[in-house]
């Protein structure tokens, strides 16, 4: 049991590392190693091929030409007018880097360094039987082709050698030629799995922007039709769930838009009611007061909600923007020092005169949100800022509070998102939707907003408006 156990868990970590691998990599290296392959069996093949049939040529060369001069040889030796020195030196071939003639027992012409000892005797034997032998052999650290022929009729040898120094680098040219060809086609390989991967994963790229895009709550994001017959029936049937997702929205945000207005008049009505009896709170019985005090707090807070749930309602049914120029350091210094009582927004030079075309009623919800929510939940806001920073205008509101854990950053801005500060809030000091009106005011001017650690310790929301 335990072997199989441990090939299923190395398996298993195999996996996970290629998991953990992009997919565009894996494509890359696999096209890269492909070619390696390829490249590296073809230049071993062409080298095998190139070196045995020119080491062939070279010996059927060397043949050739101990031939004729052993035939020179002869025919100076049955004359008998010359020495056997000046017959070798007047051999008719050149190529030869020594040659060697034994006649009667006796070496003649230039010998290697360790004399006549030094020739394989298995050579001397097959060419003492009457037969033309061949071998390669090393003289003084140097490659050398020996080739030796017996002399008719006398029964005397005649050995040659030739260099084999220039085959020898003509194959190591060769042979760096090929290992770079198969570099190069490594190379190529990776690019050529670099553009496939490209071309490949463009529609997964796609897909991916659009699902981004509908994930940031843009529902009319739809995927392209290529004129693929393999994708475009995924595109199809992608965009048509979208379709009627985005429908569903829409309905479900126009019911809520109806509920809310219909919720208007009775609420209205409930409202003028309770500032009556508010007025007559004197009047009532002791045992009545209370109950008058926490309907009141409710009905305020039930005004908020429907005011609040309208606000995103009508967001959600994808009410455009009124744009109108705006002087943002203004707005937020109207807003910031109205809500907190005291002066307390900084506008920088650079964002003093800064007017960009916004929805001005939305922008002063966004910032009116953002200080009440330092002012409720964060212990006070301590410090508003407008600021440029490069392409974008900031908007940064401080607070006294114990800041938010990072963890809890990313859903501070979810609806009804409550308790996600280090020291938890009481229930009714917030209904959770302040923060999510602004993420979507915010968003809907191209713009984003963030949650950072401020200078004391609390938190610091940042919002960011492209000054164009």
């Amino acid at each position: 049991m335990r072997g199989p156990t441990r090939r299923r868990s190395s398996r298993q970590r195999v996996r996970a590392r290629a998991k953990r691998v992009p997919l565009r990599t894996r494509v890359q290296v696999s096209f890269g190693l492909l070619a390696l392959g390829i490249s590296t069996v073809l230049s071993v093949a062409s080298w095998f091929v190139v070196s045995r049939y020119l080491l062939t040529q070279r010996v059927q060369t060397a043949v050739a030409e101990t031939d004729l001069d052993r035939v020179s040889l002869e025919a100076g030796l049955r004359e008998g007018t010359s020495s056997v020195t000046a017959l070798i030196a007047g051999l008719p071939t050149n190529d030869a880097s020594s040659s060697i003639v034994r006649v009667s027992g006796r070496w003649f012409g230039a010998l290697p360094s360790r004399g006549p000892s030094g020739i394989p005797s298995g050579l001397l034997d097959a060419v003492e039987s009457g037969s033309t032998a061949t071998q390669r052999i090393s003289v003084d650290g140097s490659l050398y082709l020996a080739v030796g022929a017996p002399l008719r009729p006398s029964g005397d040898v005649v050995l040659e050698l030739f260099s084999l120094d220039d085959l020898d680098h003509t194959l190591s040219s060769m042979a760096v030629v090929l290992t770079v060809a198969a570099a190069l086609t490594t190379g190529l390989g990776v690019g050529l799995g670099r553009w496939a991967s490209r071309l490949a994963l463009a529609p997964l790229g796609s897909f991916t922007t659009v699902v981004g895009a509908v994930a940031a709550g843009h529902l009319d994001a739809r995927l392209e039709q290529v004129g693929d017959a393999d994708l475009d029936p995924l595109a199809r049937a992608f965009n048509a769930t979208l379709a009627e997702l985005e429908h569903r929205a829409r309905v479900d945000s126009q019911f809520a838009v109806d509920v809310g207005h219909e919720l208007r008049t009775p609420l209205t009505t409930m409202l003028n009611s309770m500032e009556l009896i508010t007025h007559r709170r004197s009047q009532l019985p002791e045992s009545v007061r209370e109950a008058v005090d926490l309907l009141a707090g409710d009905l305020g807070r039930f005004r908020v909600l429907v005011v609040d749930l309208l606000e995103i309602s009508r967001h959600d049914a994808g009410e455009g923007l009124v744009l109108e120029p705006v002087d943002l350091g203004d707005l937020t210094r109207w807003c910031a020092d109205r809500l907190v009582g005291r002066p307390i927004t900084q506008v920088h030079a650079r964002a003093g005169e800064l007017v960009v075309a916004a929805d001005k009623r939305r922008l002063e919800r966004v910032v009116s949100n953002l200080v009440v929510n330092a002012q409720v939940h964060g212990r006070g806001c301590t410090a508003v800022r407008v600021l440029r920073s490069g392409a974008f205008i900031r908007i940064e509101v401080e607070d006294a509070g114990p800041g938010i854990d990072m963890s809890d950053r990313s859903r501070v801005f979810d609806r009804f998102a409550r308790g996600v500060r280090r020291t938890p809030q009481p229930r009714s000091q917030g209904l959770g939707l302040g923060l999510a009106i602004v993420q979507r005011h915010v968003a809907a001017h191209g713009g984003l907003v963030l949650v950072e650690e401020g200078i004391g310790g609390g938190a610091r929301f940042v919002v960011e408006l492209p000054v164009h």
